[in-house]
């Protein structure tokens, strides 16, 4: 008896939807999040950048001194005028900022205070055809959260996915914890889920952490549930679709994250464009780690508000995780997708004969530091990559933190060739920048390697039209 039902429980485990992610690196950082929640309000101004959505071509429509209301049409696509980009709260476009050749880098919008809001659908999305939600959620703004595989680009609306995956989870060091973002708002993530079941013949995956006893996104209807445990990059939505479902030539899925999933949501419980975001601030440089409520786009000043450290150091703000993320200045805006905010030490000062030191307080993958005698030390890490770019070689590095069944380095170096042949049969149409994150950071190469996919992105997008 006690055989048969080892056996059993055997089969159940074997049955069930757990996915073991074997390769990759959880960085542990000193300065993570409390759970405890800021909520700001009255802020002078909020900021949308065009440069967030690679592929976007903006149209102005909301010239400076337009009036706005949130959800009002800021700029559209100009090869795709349906998919729109609105403003987060009511007020005014106080600026638009361009860059060189007058490229649009971003709207900076000053809030009346009176909170209006743009009026669109507000139904239950099981009651709405596929053609009611799409153009509800177009019309909203809320569209851009949606992005595709292939080139991880703003979702073409014109093109059914063959499926879609959603990420509950973000295994990124000091990443927010979205069992906290989603805890009072899981009625709207579940409505968000409704109306984007409805957009593909497919299914709906949806990534959960294994392990977690309190996890809401157990309860979620609609979905195919999988649960992933391992080390980073398991949160990635690209390492899920690999271990679910790859992606082949000429199919297109699409991807969010579990807070994108709740303003689209909100959007039908609602009725309006309503981009309320909860941020988590973290890093060695902020004197109390904890979460913000505030609106998409927020400046960035108003979270670092007598946050950081006064010691003398010179700090790198992130909008994102320290693998992702874009470095800002303290006076810009939270980039769209970015549910995090890190500060980190620039290390700009110079290091004399560091690699001979015993390296107690580096951190490194291998046993090149004697660091690896206490594997559980929050590190206190800055961003100088100690040492300038040298030759690109084979070193199997990326192999130990990559896994997906794509061959890195290779694909790499078919993008520096540009041959979009071995491109595609390297797996390019699978894979996003965030993916070589951590590729990124062994690399003893010290290569940028996330520019080089996104350069990659560019080229096959150019040459297949």
């Amino acid at each position: 008896m006690l055989f048969l039902w080892s056996f059993k429980q055997f089969l159940m485990y074997a049955m069930s939807n757990v996915i073991k992610i074997k390769k990759g690196l959880d960085i542990k950082l000193a300065g993570l999040p409390e759970k405890k929640l800021h909520t700001l309000s009255s802020l002078s101004s909020y900021g949308i950048k065009p440069t967030n959505f690679p592929g976007i071509t903006p149209k102005v429509v909301s010239k400076i001194g337009t009036e706005v209301k949130a959800g009002s049409t800021l700029f559209y696509d100009k090869y795709n005028p349906d998919v729109v980009f609105s403003s987060p709260v009511s007020g005014k476009v106080a600026a638009i900022h361009r860059g060189e050749r007058r490229r649009i880098l971003e709207f900076v919008i000053e809030p009346d205070g009176k909170n209006e809001s743009e009026v669109f659908k507000k139904e239950n999305p099981e009651n709405l055809s596929k053609e009611e939600i799409k153009e509800n959620i177009l019309k909203s703004g809320c569209w851009p959260f949606i992005r595709q595989r292939p080139f991880n680009i703003t979702a073409n609306p014109n093109i059914a996915p063959r499926d879609i995956f959603i990420t509950s989870f973000d295994s990124a060091p000091l990443a927010a914890d979205y069992n906290y973002i989603v805890k009072d708002d899981f009625s709207a993530f579940q409505t968000g889920v409704n109306a984007l079941k409805k957009l593909t013949e497919g299914n709906v995956y949806l990534g959960i952490k294994a392990g977690e006893t309190a996890n809401p996104f157990s309860n979620t209807a609609n979905v195919e549930k999988y649960e992933f445990s391992g080390p980073h990059p398991a949160g990635n939505v690209g390492v899920q679709i690999n271990k679910i479902k790859p992606i082949n030539k000429g199919e297109v899925v699409w991807t969010l994250s579990a807070a994108d999933v709740i303003i689209i949501g909100r959007l039908f419980e609602t009725g309006t464009y309503n981009p309320e975001r909860i941020i988590a601030l973290g890093g060695s440089e902020i004197k109390h780690p904890q979460y913000y409520k505030t609106l998409l786009g927020t400046n960035v000043s108003e979270i670092l508000k007598e946050q950081l450290k006064d010691n003398g150091i010179n700090k790198r703000i992130i909008s994102g995780n320290v693998l992702t993320g874009e470095k800002i200045s303290e006076n810009e805006y939270i980039g769209f997708y970015d549910t995090s905010v890190t500060v980190i030490p620039e290390g700009d000062k110079p290091e004399f004969f560091g690699w001979a030191k015993p390296g107690f307080n580096k951190f490194s993958m291998s046993r090149t530091f004697f660091s690896w005698l206490n594997p559980k030390k929050e590190w206190v890490l800055d961003a100088n990559i100690h040492g300038g770019e040298r030759p690109f070689i084979v070193t199997g590095e990326m192999e130990k933190v990559f896994p997906m069944d794509i061959f890195p380095m290779q694909l790499i170096k078919a993008i520096i060739i540009k041959d979009l042949d071995l491109m595609e049969e390297l797996g390019i149409y699978e894979v996003a920048e965030e993916d070589f994150a951590l590729c990124e950071v062994i690399n003893t190469s010290k290569i940028e390697i996330q520019k080089i996919i996104r350069e990659g992105f560019e080229f096959a997008i150019k040459e297949l039209g």
